[in-house]
């Protein structure tokens, strides 16, 4: 398997297409990167600027350069040594404009009948076969876009009435998004036909696969990938919460750095700075803030609204179960005391183990499950089993004694439990019977939080640690959903403690780690995890690299931000000031931003926090007032003068910070990975701020010029990993003495030793470096600046506040 250096992440779109990229390349070569990594180019929906909506797995999009601009880029990449990554959507399919996807312009016509009816992931069952389409409008509306007629195999709903009816899986929340059954084996082959044609051709080299908690069962969509492409190289969006890890046996190299990019910005974190910036976040939300009570309460809310379709589905498939549970604990003890229920064991035929009990009458699957599958396909990648009705629920309350279960009264009762077992999840979601501990964590929380729901959790619970049950199934594919929209893309704008951990994959309770912490957790990544991309922007991501970086520098001076934003709130009032601490940290991590960047993110911001106003439910007058406090910050000579004031103040120790969090994301275990752009200062907010254009021609000219030192740094950086990639292949912490030793992280990677600075305005505090050294032996080359060093820090890092060192007889 050929395995990249280094990555950059180029957004292919019909403005910047695969022509455009082929430009580009020379320049990316010369910064010093491996591999170029681009964003999805299937043939996407039109006009789309992601590509993450693909309408037609079979071609290139041909907005996007099509399958020429394809070629030309690969035979350049070629030409200048370098591979080629592509980003792959194997979990959902654009369906905005029915007409522009044929299965599922398909599906709508001919219904159940359709060829392409198993092909996306449809409750048939529900609403009488038919696919409940949501509409703008009311019931029965007609969208602006052509539908096939007769209307006889769909309904046209108002989307308030979908999401809690819809009975076809989504993309999170985003009904033009629908699931796709990648499980089934002819469906893996007919969305994967063109991918496939790539690597038979030696056009890519390796796939990012997106949201694969979306799949069914994602490890056996690796292993079908892996059997596809010949083992390429492969890197997995997956989200780690912390202290999660990555199943190894995934055949894949690993995430696409989400985990990391949280334990680097957190060892660059004050820890001094926790206690008052913990006291300013209670004065401003009134009370002191809990985040698992806010991320609980969050996540219940989308259960409960806009992915109530999703839990009534499981619940659906649960019904039956739980009834049938109850019939056979009454039939086995007719008298209400538990000591005379039968024991498990007469419930089964003789010799059979209790585990074995099933439901008799179960319906056979609609497709016989050894029909789905080729020859030589592993059963994995089923989704409807041969094995008979799922396992009975007996939770034994003494031995051979069956417990009786309540049936609720109402199917409400049991979407309620099922809500709230979601709204406790501790992580993504399980691969049962991988991350059983997780569904035992949210079971055991859900019943301490509604013990009134006892019974009818305690029938759930084997139901949804079965592996084989639909409920179980449809659970894990749910239950991360649940945690993107409520976390993510809610709880995140909730929190404002310091907004640089409010992160993807991050845990902003969480504050900051010490430095022992960090090698720790490096060694870790180095003997597990060596080939998994490094990240520190993405397009996905809430703030740039170095917008983080400077927002960080706030846990150095809590005093006087908390003195900037008391100003700035009592010259730009806001209606709920623990938001506008969240609005001025964007503002100060962004600034200069143009007014039109900050009025979108406020919009943004705002809406996503969803507790005063909301996309579905505008409040104009809070609203109003959120804008009015952006326009201050450039119409007001006093706001304006605060917030350039206290950039001033903290700008240098941000760029300190953001030069430490682009050497170390280029220099540690890992394949680090450029974000279009991020090469010089970028300070970019959530997307569509993070997706912006990028200029190649000023940065061809100031490469040139080697003066900028951002980009000296990821120029050094890369280009070393990249020619001498013998230098990165160990992890050694190198320790420091003396006065500033805990303002500083170096480590060894066999051969290339990296040094950055940590709390900078705490070493300007201290007197400067004095006689701070490194347990460096020998003689050493800064590789960025080209002279020779000593082993005092001062000298190591007398022209940046980081140095990339290799030995003095080294080359570079």
């Amino acid at each position: 398997m050929r395995t990249p250096r280094s990555t950059y992440r180029l957004q292919i779109t019909p403005e910047f297409d695969l022509h455009s990229a082929v430009r580009v390349l020379p320049y990316l070569h010369d910064l010093g990167v491996d591999w170029v990594y681009l964003s999805p180019i299937l043939q996407a929906a039109a006009g789309s600027s992601h590509g993450y909506d693909v309408v037609d797995p079979s071609r290139v999009d041909s907005s996007r350069g099509g399958p020429e601009g394809l070629l030309a880029l690969s035979t350049e990449a070629r030409r200048l040594g370098m591979g080629v990554l592509v980003d792959i959507v194997p979990n959902h399919m654009g369906v905005a404009t029915p007409a522009e996807n044929a299965w599922w312009w398909d599906v709508l016509r001919l219904g159940r009948s359709s060829a392409y009816s198993a092909a996306f992931d449809i409750d048939w069952e529900a609403h009488g076969g038919r696919v409940l389409l949501p509409v703008l409008g009311d019931d029965g509306d007609r969208p602006d876009t052509a539908l096939p007629e007769p209307a006889e195999h769909y309904e046209l709903v108002s989307w308030r009435r979908g999401d809690a009816e819809l009975n076809y899986r989504r993309f999170f929340t985003i009904t033009t998004l629908a699931g796709v059954r990648v499980e089934e084996p002819w469906v893996f082959t007919e969305s994967h036909r063109e991918i496939g044609r790539w690597f038979a051709e030696g056009l890519v080299d390796g796939l990012r696969v997106d949201h694969p908690d979306g799949l069914l069962d994602p490890g056996a969509y690796l292993d079908d990938l892996a059997r596809l492409t010949g083992g390429a190289y492969v890197v997995v969006e997956k989200i780690l919460e912390p202290h999660e890890t990555l199943p190894t046996s995934w055949a894949t190299a690993g995430t696409t750095g989400y985990d990391v990019l949280g334990v680097i910005d957190r060892v660059l974190v004050d820890p001094a700075g926790q206690a008052p910036l913990d006291a300013l976040e209670s004065r401003l939300r009134g009370g002191p803030v809990s985040w698992p009570d806010l991320t609980h309460d969050t996540r219940r809310a989308v259960a409960d609204g806009p992915l109530l379709a999703e839990v009534r589905r499981i619940a659906r498939s649960l019904v039956d179960d739980v009834a049938r549970a109850n019939s056979l604990v009454e039939e086995a003890a007719p008298a209400p005391l538990v000591e005379e229920a039968a024991p498990a064991s007469s419930l089964v035929e003789e010799g059979a183990p209790a585990s074995s009990l099933v439901e008799e009458d179960a319906p056979a699957p609609l497709v016989p499950a050894s029909s789905l599958v080729e020859e030589g396909a592993p059963a994995s990648s089923l989704v409807e089993e041969d094995a008979p009705a799922p396992l009975v629920p007996a939770p034994l309350v003494e031995e051979g004694a069956l417990a009786p279960v309540s049936k609720p009264s109402e199917p409400n009762e049991l979407e309620d439990a099922i809500a709230e077992v979601l709204a406790n999840f501790p992580v993504y979601r399980s691969y049962l019977p991988i991350g059983r501990e997780h569904l035992d964590h949210a079971l055991a929380e859900a019943r301490s939080r509604r013990p009134d729901l006892a019974h009818t959790l305690e029938a759930l619970a084997p139901l949804l640690a079965d592996p084989t049950h639909p409920a179980a199934r449809c659970f894990q594919q749910t239950s991360g959903m649940v945690m993107a929209k409520g976390v993510e893309d809610c709880a995140f704008y909730r929190y404002s403690r310091l907004t640089s951990l409010n992160e993807v994959g991050g845990d902003p309770s969480a504050y900051a780690i010490s430095v022992a912490e960090f090698h720790d957790a490096m060694g870790h990544r180095q003997r597990d995890w060596p080939e998994a991309l490094t990240a520190t922007t993405t397009h996905d991501t809430k703030r740039s690299e170095d917008a983080r970086a400077r927002i960080a520098v706030l846990a150095e001076v809590p005093e006087l931000w908390e003195a900037t934003l008391d100003r700035l709130l009592d010259l730009a009032p806001l209606p709920d000031p623990g938001f506008g601490a969240l609005l001025w940290q964007a503002v100060i991590g962004s600034w200069p931003a143009s007014r039109e960047r900050l009025h979108t993110y406020a919009e943004k911001a705002m809406r996503e926090a969803g507790d005063h106003t909301a996309w579905t439910d505008p409040d104009p007058a809070y609203e109003r007032a959120v804008h009015a406090a952006v326009d201050a910050a450039f119409d007001s000579a006093e706001v304006r003068s605060a917030v350039e004031s206290f950039v001033a103040e903290i700008d240098e120790a941000g760029r300190s910070n953001g030069l430490a969090v682009k050497l170390l994301a280029l220099t540690l275990p890992g394949v680090p990975d450029v974000y279009q752009g991020s090469e010089l200062w970028d300070r970019s907010l959530a997307d569509p701020d993070n997706r912006r254009p990028v200029d190649y021609d000023d940065r061809v000219a100031l490469l040139a010029d080697g003066a900028h030192p951002k980009l000296r740094v990821t120029s050094s950086a890369l280009r070393l990993r990249r020619d001498r990639p013998e230098l990165f292949t160990a992890y050694v912490p190198v320790l420091a003495s003396g006065p500033a030793a805990d303002h500083v992280v170096a480590y060894d990677r066999g051969g290339a030793v990296a040094v950055v600075t940590r709390l900078p305005l705490g070493v300007a505090r201290g007197n400067g470096w004095g006689e701070t050294r490194l347990d460096l032996p020998g003689r050493w080359r800064e590789v960025i600046s080209g002279r020779p060093v000593t082993d005092l820090v001062a000298d190591v890092l007398r022209d940046l506040p980081v140095a990339l060192l290799v030995q003095e007889d080294g080359r570079s």
